[in-house]
């Protein structure tokens, strides 16, 4: 792949991880109890939509890259670990779905919020492990 292109890639993946980090990170904190006047519901559905452009944009050039380097990857240990973080953080959040819906006012159920945290860990997790990539 052409310099110019691999590096136009990166910059999508990399908007792609603010977008998705950005929005649900957000969303996890809130459930964790950070910005309590802010409604669990209302920064949701603002946020929502940007981390799911965020993970198809980073879904679509991680595939471009790695028919780059597709036969290095599938050997990366790192690269193994990240994607299944990445399945992991995309089953927390639809069960997370799937179980609350959208928290309305009141208190947030423990299991909600052990999800968001370990939704935070799983996502960061992951740029990490992406970022390292790129290093070893």
């Amino acid at each position: 792949m052409r310099r110019h292109a691999y590096f136009q890639l990166n910059l999508a993946h990399l908007l792609g991880l603010v977008l998705l980090v950005g929005g649900i990170g957000a969303v996890d904190l809130r459930v964790l109890g950070v910005g309590r006047r802010v409604p669990v519901a209302e920064l949701s559905r603002m946020l929502t939509p940007f981390a799911i452009v965020g993970l198809v944009l980073m879904l679509a050039s991680g595939a471009l890259m790695f028919a780059a380097d597709a036969k290095g990857l599938v050997a990366s240990g790192l690269f193994q670990a990240k994607v299944a973080l990445i399945a992991l953080g995309v089953a927390n959040a639809l069960v997370f779905r799937r179980l609350f819906g959208e928290l309305r006012s009141g208190a947030v159920p423990p299991a909600a919020q052990a999800m968001a945290g370990f939704s935070l860990c799983l996502w960061l997790s992951a740029a990490v492990l992406g970022r390292w990539i790129g290093y070893v």
